[in-house]
């Protein structure tokens, strides 16, 4: 099946980790998605190691309602992204509206913001395993977990898992 019918939210922010942001975007599209590079700003971003992504959006330009899905890459992106209140709401109204949120990484971090991780099953790079437990989640070491259209994964490694796990979810 082809995810042509579905738009999908990357969030964007300075310090993402690059593979995280780039795997995920070029395969949801090869998949036929349409994906959105939503940042805080409209402008270019820089990844930890140099790359740069234009934001297609500035979250004051989308409404949740556009996306059937967000995924939030790690690096040290989701600090500056959970620092924007519109950005952390935008994750709150894709999940509340039923889409799918899948972070890896430190992308936890958001979902910890956005109130996502009680009473969870959740995964993450291992130095946010307290921020996440705190938030009220349940914290494993697994490439890929899948909680109630939540789907979470720790590091670059995971990120083929990652990404078979999100397109399936978005095919259902």
């Amino acid at each position: 099946m082809s995810l042509e019918t579905r738009t999908v939210a990357v969030l964007v922010a300075d310090l993402y980790e690059d593979l995280e942001l780039w795997y995920p975007y070029l395969r949801l599209q090869e998949a036929g998605a349409r994906v959105v590079a939503v940042g805080a700003e409209k402008r270019t971003y820089r990844g930890k190691r140099g790359t740069e992504k234009p934001a297609d959006a500035a979250v004051a330009e989308v409404e949740a309602s556009q996306f059937d899905a967000v995924v939030i890459p790690g690096g040290y992106s989701p600090d500056h992204m959970r620092r924007h209140p519109p950005m952390v709401e935008l994750v709150r109204a894709v999940h509340d509206r039923g889409g799918v949120v899948a972070a890896i990484c430190h992308g936890g971090w958001m979902l910890a913001s956005a109130g996502l991780l009680e009473g969870r099953t959740v995964t993450g790079f291992f130095s946010i395993k307290d921020d996440v437990v705190n938030a009220g989640a349940q914290w494993v070491d697994r490439e890929v977990v899948e909680d109630d259209r939540v789907i979470t994964s720790r590091k670059p490694d995971d990120l083929p898992a990652f990404c078979r796990t999100i397109i399936a979810a978005l095919e259902a």
